[in-house]
């Protein structure tokens, strides 16, 4: 029985897209390239982030959630922040209709120079957690869709 792990999501099966992998037998985290190809431009107010496909999805128990997390030398080598801090990916997140659970890194670039983003570049990192619930939680929602579908 599967417990957590990686698949590459639905139209990316001929990419060449690599399972992530932990680099060293403590790293919490499991690196995760691009799926492509992209440019991220300089930040302009008012520009959306740019999302960097993975071709990859991910399941879990239950009680588990993975987060996506920056690499540590994004900010400062090439002026990559994470749009959203941090990426949550719910468990019910896979395999869903829109987009089978593919997940995505969303990003601003503050630097000076647009940054150019290749096929196979470890570009964040995924570590799958534990979570608990509180008192009294009677959440009874069902996901019907992928990115940004929750409450919709």
């Amino acid at each position: 029985m599967k417990k957590r792990g990686f698949e590459v999501a639905k139209g990316f099966e001929n990419e060449g897209i690599n399972l992530p992998i932990r680099k060293t037998k403590y790293s919490a985290g499991y690196d995760i390239e691009a799926a492509e190809d992209c440019i991220i431009p300089v930040f302009k107010r008012g520009q959306k982030p740019t999302l960097i496909k993975t071709g990859l999805k991910a399941y879990m128990e239950e009680d588990e959630v993975l987060v996506l997390c920056n690499r540590s030398s994004n900010p400062g080598k090439k002026g990559l922040v994470m749009a959203n801090g941090v990426g949550i990916i719910d468990k019910d997140y896979y395999g869903n209709l829109d987009n089978d659970g593919h997940f995505m890194f969303s990003f601003f670039n503050i630097g000076e120079q647009d940054v150019e983003i290749k096929k196979g570049e470890a570009i964040g990192q995924a570590i799958f957690k534990k979570f608990l619930i509180a008192d009294n939680d009677e959440a009874e929602g069902i996901r019907e869709g992928g990115f940004g579908s929750t409450n919709k």
